[in-house]
């Protein structure tokens, strides 16, 4: 297809298979991000991995991923979208076949984080193309199933790396992603058009210099803390250095003349406050996420393919949601939607904080059904905001910079859920672990899986023992995530109805509400 034009956007023949191929590019990043957790026990088996390179293969996605988005997002803009999604497409499906191949923990690491980067160029593209595919009364719907297949993933990744892990050697977990990226990439060839800034300025290398830097320090910080504790020089020291950079990086960009990102895009109130929801919503569940998994396949005993099961009322509900909200947004508009949709995640939230050892799964059921819609109901009329909001020519790099936000709360909110867990665990259990040695009981409380697992050995009465308190310590602090997450989502509600603009001005386009928009509604 030839290159669009800025401006109106003509009905395409094609868009939907084109959507088609980039809901699939989104689906193969989430079902990754999961899939590996799902994994590492048998990597460290094949691998002879210690526990510190289980980690890197975690930690060199998620910091190529953070650090490396908005500079793939400005190239896009600048080189042409189409072209750099397929770039990253490709090298991800090829650094995939290798990871499968490899005979080395260090090996792998490697190919994780040439993934990483990959899907650094894939992620904020994927939904910057939107734009130049649908027009407004489309676009809603658009976004909501494309945004859907990036969640969906990431329930999904635990049932299928079970299922494949069951059946095949381990290296198939990553070579899974390359006949999906063939259909993607050959979607995205024939029925996605090509689209850049017509008016594309050379690239700010200091500033991209600068922004990976920050962001990879900052989100190194985050990774490193439920090992090290906020205290540890190799926690705080990370953040409070990716802080300054990024400092630096927002002073350099308000001086040069040629900036990596616009921070003018900061003054459209939609785009402010819709990146406002889209980054607590992403604190917020991500945290929920993390936590509700264990809680799932340990404290309630079911492997990891009966948790991926049992997250589906997740992964139906958001569809129902991603498919209704195109038309109730057109009703009620943005305000309404986003706020009503994070006051849904709190009550769903509200909820899973009732949920108990021996709770059945009904309610889980249900509170899960609740937060599905209600993300749906959040996060699509957020991002038709924050695109709706962006210059033609600039879709690329504010995506990019949306998703760096996302990314970084996302981080945030496991390490910060995971300390309040931690905290309410080991208050609860330590007065359950009398009469055993001193390493036994520092063990028991790091985590309720090592509890569990020094339960199994010991004679059945203790071990019986110990195993429910740890349980029931879990549950308390599992109970305690969900009522701070359900209060930040409350409170985003509130800021939501406040300052979020319920419609951007049809007479305007993106440049010019961009300019006359005020701060706040």
């Amino acid at each position: 297809m030839n290159v669009t034009t800025v401006g109106t956007t003509p009905r395409l023949q094609g868009r939907w298979l084109g959507l088609a191929a980039l809901t699939i590019s989104g689906l193969v990043l989430g079902l990754d991000i999961t899939i590996l957790i799902t994994a590492l026990p048998t990597l460290s088996a094949k691998l002879s991995a210690t526990t510190d390179q289980l980690q890197w293969m975690s930690a060199a996605y998620t910091l190529a991923l953070a650090g490396f988005m908005l500079p793939a997002g400005v190239l896009g803009d600048r080189l042409g979208r189409k072209r750099m999604l397929l770039v990253g497409l490709v090298t991800f499906g090829i650094s995939s076949v290798i990871a499968s191949q490899m005979t080395s923990a260090n090996g792998l690491i490697a190919m994780r984080a040439v993934m990483g980067i990959s899907g650094a160029i894939v992620l904020p593209l994927m939904q910057s193309m939107l734009p130049s595919m649908f027009q407004e009364d489309e676009r809603q719907r658009a976004i909501g199933l494309a945004g859907a297949g990036s969640f969906i993933g990431l329930p999904l990744g635990p049932l299928l790396a079970g299922w494949l892990l069951t059946h095949y050697e381990w290296g198939s977990i990553f070579l899974i992603n390359a006949p999906v990226v063939v259909i993607a990439a050959i979607g995205v060839w024939f029925f996605v058009p090509e689209s850049k800034d017509p008016a594309a300025r050379r690239l700010d290398w200091i500033g991209a210099v600068l922004e990976v830097l920050g962001v990879t320090g900052i989100v190194y910080g985050i990774i490193e803390q439920p090992i090290r504790g906020w205290s540890d020089a190799q926690v705080w020291g990370p953040i409070a250095g990716g802080a300054v950079l990024i400092a630096a990086f927002v002073m350099w960009q308000l001086r040069t003349r040629f900036p990596l990102i616009d921070l003018k895009l900061f003054a459209s109130a939609r785009f402010s406050w819709a990146t406002v929801a889209f980054t607590i919503v992403g604190f917020a569940m991500t945290g929920v996420l993390f936590i509700l998994s264990p809680f799932l396949q340990i404290v309630q005993g079911n492997d990891a393919q009966g948790t991926g099961i049992r997250l589906l009322p997740l992964i139906a509900a958001m569809m129902v949601g991603a498919i209704s909200t195109d038309w109730m947004a057109k009703r009620f508009g943005a305000k309404i939607m986003v706020a009503s949709g994070m006051l849904g995640n709190a009550v769903g939230m509200l909820m899973l904080s009732r949920v108990g050892v021996d709770t059945g799964y009904g309610l889980v059921a249900a509170a899960l059904a609740v937060i599905g819609i209600s993300i749906a109901f959040t996060m699509v009329p957020a991002l038709d905001a924050i695109l709706g909001s962006l210059p033609a020519g600039e879709t690329g790099a504010g995506s990019a910079l949306t998703r760096t936000l996302q990314n970084i709360g996302s981080s945030f909110g496991v390490a910060i859920m995971g300390s309040i867990l931690n905290g309410a665990y080991q208050a609860g259990l330590s007065s359950h672990l009398g009469g055993l040695p001193a390493t036994v009981q520092s063990a028991a409380q790091s985590s309720v899986a090592v509890a569990a697992a020094i339960a199994r050995h010991l004679p059945s009465p203790l071990g019986a023992r110990l195993l429910r308190a740890a349980q029931d310590a879990y549950a308390q602090g599992m109970s305690e995530v969900m009522l701070v997450s359900a209060a930040m989502m409350v409170v985003g509600a509130v800021l939501m109805a406040l300052f979020l603009p319920a419609r951007a001005l049809r007479s305007e386009t993106p440049v010019e509400a961009l300019e006359r928009e005020p701060v706040v509604a």
